[in-house]
């Protein structure tokens, strides 16, 4: 174990002596001093002391001056101050200045190394918690760098497998457009829609992924469905219309199952709402309705206008945009409605020419 080293300060060669006498006896190091000016000095060549114990009064600068000059250079370095004035006031305002202790003249041995004990053992502490300190910032710095790898390890594995799901998510897509070949390339225009007006809502990127993927999916429930019914040439039967109509909740259902998709479940469940509470199958009403969903009919009603069907041509999107103007406040949310009337007619248009070549439509809102 390293001997401890004091430096002692006084302008009596007396009384360093006696007191150096004293420490060696207690097996410290001692280096002696005979003013204030010549410990600096000698702490400017030799820093390497665990204590300083000074006189309080000595001729030149006294024993604060040189407390003060210490702790602006090592303020961690304890300095007991030795004096003969029994004033506690002297003694407490050493202290408030930084002193770590003092010590009355005259003074026994045991007292003495009762304080200067005191004081090493402090100052040891210090320097044990500053090395602790050092090492747990060390840690947590180094275990910070590896949770951030690890977090973009983890990030850069869950992107891939959410690539994986939308990659399913779009060939089921594919499926359904082959079921009902009546709505051909229906799903990718209807999702580019819904994005274009949930970006022009201000809508959070996550609120959009969210919305591609509700759009994309929302005839999923169809799968359930008869082709008898879904490829029927003529009007459905009631009993038809019923069996048609269960497919939002099909949709829900199957949906609901895949943690990912839970948001998602709600704007398919929702999709065939109306804001006056006419849709179906719930019959909800204005904002009870997701907001998902009612981004949704707006693109919906916009792509079955503007598409070719069996039973009539398409229309331009300027009998689309009418259309949807007439039944604001019915059909549609007015706000949804405002926002897509104010959004350029020839977006429109180049959306529903373009989706179709367009990579990964529905995830075109990540």
């Amino acid at each position: 174990m390293a001997v401890e080293r004091i430096l002692v300060v006084d302008d009596e060669s007396a009384i360093r002596n006696l007191v150096c006498a004293m420490l060696k006896t207690a097996s410290y190091e001692c280096t002696e001093a005979r003013s204030a000016t010549e410990a600096l000095a000698i702490l400017n060549r030799d820093d390497n002391f665990q204590l300083i114990l000074s006189d309080l009064i000595m001729p030149g600068m006294d024993g604060v001056g040189l407390l003060e000059r210490v702790k602006s250079r090592q303020k961690d370095l304890p300095v007991v101050l030795v004096t003969a004035v029994h004033d506690i006031s002297v003694a407490l305002a050493a202290i408030r200045n930084g002193a770590y202790d003092y010590v009355l003249k005259p003074f026994a041995r045991e007292q003495l190394l009762a304080v200067v004990r005191r004081a090493l053992e402090a100052n040891r502490l210090r320097a044990e918690n500053r090395l602790y300190q050092s090492n747990l910032e060390a840690l947590v710095a180094q275990r910070t760098g590896e949770l951030s790898q690890r977090t973009e390890e983890l990030g850069k594995t869950l992107n891939e497998l959410e690539r994986s799901y939308d990659s399913i998510l779009e060939a089921l897509g594919d499926v359904l457009d082959l079921k009902d070949a009546e709505i051909v390339g229906h799903s990718k225009r209807v999702t580019a829609f819904t994005i274009e007006i949930a970006r022009a809502m201000g809508r959070a990127p996550d609120d959009i992924r969210a919305l591609a993927r509700g759009a994309f999916l929302h005839d999923i429930g169809k799968m359930a469905i008869p082709d008898t019914i879904l490829r029927k040439p003529g009007r459905l039967c009631e009993e038809e219309v019923a069996r048609m109509r269960e497919h939002s909740y099909i949709g829900y259902r199957m949906l609901k199952k895949i943690p990912f998709l839970a948001d998602v479940a709600d704007i398919v469940y929702a999709h065939q709402e109306h804001w006056d509470g006419s849709g179906y199958p719930r019959g909800l009403k204005g904002e009870e309705i997701p907001l998902g969903a009612r981004i949704f009919a707006v693109a919906d009603t916009l792509d079955a206008i503007t598409s070719d069907r069996p039973y009539r041509p398409a229309r331009g999107v300027e009998a689309a945009r009418d259309e949807i103007r007439k039944w604001s406040g019915r059909q549609f949310d007015p706000e949804v409605v405002r926002v897509f009337l104010e959004i350029s007619p020839s977006v429109w248009e180049c959306l529903h020419d373009n989706s179709e070549s367009q990579q990964d439509c529905f995830r075109c809102g990540l």
